[in-house]
C-alpha cells in the first residue's frame, strides 16, 4: 500500500472514488482548509452542499486515525492539507440527432485529508 510522506505529527484518511466532480468537491475543501478540526467539523454540519457530509465523514476518520493509531491530541489538530484528484470517469451515451451519439461523462473523485498537531505560540506542549 503507498503511504503518503507524513511526520509524527500528522495523519490522513482517503476516500476513493466519491461520486461527485473534483470541482464541486474542492469548492467544499476550500471552506476547511487550514482551520481547527473542531471548527471544520462544525462548517462541514452546516454547509448546504450534499457533499459536505461524505467530507465530514473523512474528516472524522482522520481525526480517528490521528488519535488511535498516532497518539495525537484531538484538541489540537488542524486541517493541514485538504485535497482531491480525479477519479475514474463514467462514459454514457445520449441519443442525438442524425443517429449521432452525445457523450457523457460522469466524474469521480479521491478525497485526501490531512491532519497535524499544531502548538500555539507561546505554548509548550507538555509530555
Amino acid at each position: 500500500m503507498k503511504h503518503l510522506n507524513t511526520k509524527d505529527n500528522e495523519a490522513y484518511a482517503i476516500l476513493k472514488n466519491m461520486r461527485v466532480s473534483p470541482s464541486k468537491a474542492n469548492i467544499v475543501l476550500e471552506m476547511i482548509r487550514g482551520k481547527k478540526a473542531s471548527e471544520a467539523l462544525n462548517i462541514l454540519k452546516f454547509s448546504p452542499r450534499t457533499i459536505a457530509k461524505d467530507i465530514s465523514k473523512v474528516l472524522n476518520s482522520a481525526i480517528s486515525n490521528a488519535e488511535n493509531n498516532h497518539q495525537l491530541d484531538i484538541d489540537i489538530l488542524q486541517v493541514s492539507e485538504a485535497y482531491c484528484g480525479k477519479g475514474m470517469v463514467m462514459k454514457r451515451w445520449r441519443p442525438r440527432a442524425k443517429g449521432r451519439a452525445g457523450r457523457i461523462n460522469k466524474f469521480f473523485t479521491n478525497v485526501t485529508i490531512k491532519v497535524a498537531e499544531v502548538q500555539e505560540e507561546g505554548k509548550l506542549k507538555e509530555k
